[in-house]
């Protein structure tokens, strides 16, 4: 790992390929000091220091990811590798030859196993007690809200058939009452993050390193972080002193509806933290709410209920008014409102939260972002355009998948299910479509999102003509959705995110131009190179 530095003036000339820039496509480009200087003839022109040769591939602005959780995503290289298991003998394995080769870890911490390999998604702590059986484990499931933890880590957060329901959480029974060992929401997983050791600072600015190289190899150089608590923010710091900050991160402040009045008071203080540390890749200007959960949970909240009546209408984090309120107090401070909605309850309740905000302050360029919009009812669709809310979607999850199928379907019942995702429709309306892919939820990879924004189909190919066909998206869209419109949610349009004279030459090099490929040949397309502030960050050669 090296650290990031501009070098001294150099120009350099990329020719012999395609470059969009996106309103326009052109065959040079010229790069001085980092900054795009010239295109098309006029790059041609001028005299450059080095010449980059496309090769007939197709240079683009970099991608920038709106809605992510790198560190977690780092931590997971730190643990047993459950993530490519494909069943729970496979999982139990897999921490069982982690946790033998890793004798001296008081606990065994992973990520992210997936939830529809049990049915309802509880899993069961005697599975992991077979595995390690005198240590704690927990395991983070793919969705991030969800525990799966063996009984000694119950033990030691004090998890008990007495122990009531924690608010803001669940925690699944056997018929005896003793739980199970799947805890789901904050509520319950914060009962076991209580007790364990916090990391070394040392592996999680490490584990910042794994996501920036993860990261500039699929082409990506900004991620707007959308969950930081005072440990990560130490983190970021601790990388920019240290020198290893080598990508763009925006850094969203976590509220909790639990602590948000003692949490607000330290919001500004921590922005200040971050604008003296005086790097130019790392901002915070954001604050993450929750409104609610995740379907497969049953606890995404919906206007009406689910289907097996689990849980009924799902949850909503904030009661009353209190998202409103708290989303007002945030932007008092100046900061940008960045909401988690999943259910279409959730979403009125956020849209809800944002129009009363614009009410109560005023106008100005705010930005607020409601992500995942997994489900919005027909009535509140023309409210994101009308009130300037950003929906950050995740194109990679539009698709009939196990999770789809396995998970969620069942939940929503097929026609309630039908209206998820529509992306489509959202951007006709005029709503700013922004793209994001939740890694290490899910695949971080911004070609992998974009091959089923452009196909509403599973890698392999179903269904045949696309899952609600009339929300896919023309390619030029799926990719602006990635580069400027990502750009323009971190208020730095001016600076990247396209390729015009005087912006930061933040670019990804293809080997091949993916607006006339097949959706299921993008994601194995090449990244040949990446550069920020035109220096280069990422090869495939290295």
């Amino acid at each position: 790992m090296t650290s990031f530095s501009v070098p001294d003036k150099t120009a350099t000339l990329f020719h012999s390929g395609v470059i969009w820039t996106p309103t326009t496509t052109t065959d040079a480009l010229l790069v001085v000091d980092g900054v795009v200087h010239a295109v098309g003839d006029d790059a041609l022109a001028s005299a450059a220091d080095q010449k980059i040769d496309l090769e007939g591939g197709f240079l683009m602005p970099s991608f920038g990811d709106g809605h992510a959780h790198p560190l977690f995503g780092g931590l997971e290289s730190a643990g047993p590798a459950v993530r490519p298991c494909q069943s729970i003998d496979e999982i139990v394995s897999a921490v069982k030859e982690f946790a033998d080769a890793n004798p001296d870890q008081e606990w065994i911490v992973g990520a992210s196993y997936d939830g529809s390999l049990a049915p309802g998604g509880l899993f069961d702590a005697r599975w992991l007690d077979a595995a390690v059986p005198d240590r704690p484990v927990v395991l983070r499931a793919w969705d991030y809200h969800t525990f799966w933890v063996n009984s000694v880590a119950l033990q030691r957060a004090g998890i008990t058939a007495d122990s009531p329901e924690p608010v803001l959480g669940e925690i699944p029974r056997r018929e005896d009452g003793t739980p199970l060992g799947t805890l789901r929401e904050w509520g319950a997983t914060d009962l076991i993050t209580a007790v364990m050791p916090a990391l070394d600072e040392t592996v999680r600015v490490a584990a910042l390193g794994t996501a920036a190289d993860y990261y500039l190899a699929r082409g990506v150089t900004w991620v707007q972080d959308a969950w930081v608590e005072p440990a990560e923010l130490d983190t970021y710091l601790a990388a920019v002193r240290q020198g290893t900050l080598r990508m763009r991160f925006n850094l969203a402040f976590y509220a909790d509806p639990r602590h948000f009045d003692a949490q607000v008071t330290q919001y500004a203080a921590a922005r200040d933290r971050v604008q003296a540390a005086g790097s130019p890749l790392l901002t915070a200007q954001t604050v993450k709410f929750f409104a609610d959960g995740v379907v497969e949970n049953e606890t995404g909240a919906l206007l009406e209920p689910y289907c097996s009546g689990l849980h009924s209408h799902g949850m909503q984090l904030w009661e009353g008014n209190a998202l409103a309120e708290a989303a007002k107090k945030v932007d008092d401070l100046g900061l940008q409102i960045h909401i988690h909605a999943i259910g279409d309850a959730a979403v009125r309740q956020a849209l809800d939260a944002i129009e009363y905000v614009a009410r109560q302050n005023g106008p100005r360029d705010r930005r607020p972002v409601i992500a995942h919009a997994q489900l919005v009812d027909d009535a509140d669709l023309g409210r994101f355009a009308e009130l300037g809310v950003i929906p950050n979607m995740q194109p990679l999850w539009a698709q009939m998948d196990a999770l789809m199928t396995v998970l969620t379907i069942p939940r929503l019942g097929a026609e309630r299910a039908d209206r998820q995702y529509r992306m489509r429709t959202l951007e006709s309306s005029g709503a700013a479509l922004a793209f994001g892919s939740d890694w290490p939820v899910s695949s971080g990879a911004p070609l992998d999102g974009i091959a089923v924004a452009v196909s509403r189909c599973t890698s392999e190919g179903e269904p045949a003509g696309g899952w609600t066909p009339q929300e896919v998206l023309p390619i030029e869209h799926a990719l602006t959705s990635y580069t400027t419109a990502v750009a323009y949610q971190a208020f730095a349009e001016e600076n990247w995110g396209r390729i015009v004279p005087g912006s930061s030459a933040d670019l990804v090099w293809l080997d091949r131009d993916p607006r006339y490929l097949p959706p299921s040949e993008l994601p194995a397309l090449k990244v040949r190179a990446t550069y920020l502030q035109g220096t280069q960050v990422y090869s495939a050669a290295e």
